[in-house]
């Protein structure tokens, strides 16, 4: 199985050639959008992408962890996390299934 990545390039060459853009008009866009994205999850916000799934920003308290090379417990700090959930169409769509009903919020 051979592996590729969606880049930004990649992403800014799709919005050109399905809006009509200039090229860069579209990176810019494609530059608002990340950028938006990010400082909406920095402010603690839930970013919620219908049909596609929902970046949320987790706190993690303080616990107790293990170096698993020495044994020693090693305090890891609380934490902010960025968790994803991905919705139900965006599963079907990645299973190869047709998405069944509602507007793909999951």
């Amino acid at each position: 199985m051979t592996t590729t990545t969606l880049t930004r390039a990649d992403l800014t060459e799709a919005v050109f050639q399905a809006v009509g853009l200039s090229r860069n008009e579209s990176a810019q866009m494609v530059e608002d959008i990340l950028e938006e994205l990010c400082s909406a999850l920095a402010r603690g916000e839930t970013v919620k992408l219908s049909s596609f799934g929902t970046f949320a920003v987790r706190q993690k308290s303080q616990r107790m962890g293990r170096n698993p090379k020495t044994g020693d417990e090693v305090p890891i700090a609380p934490r902010r996390v960025l968790v994803f959930r991905p919705s139900h169409v965006l599963k079907a769509v990645i299973n190869g299934q047709t998405p069944v009903g509602g507007d793909g919020d999951d």
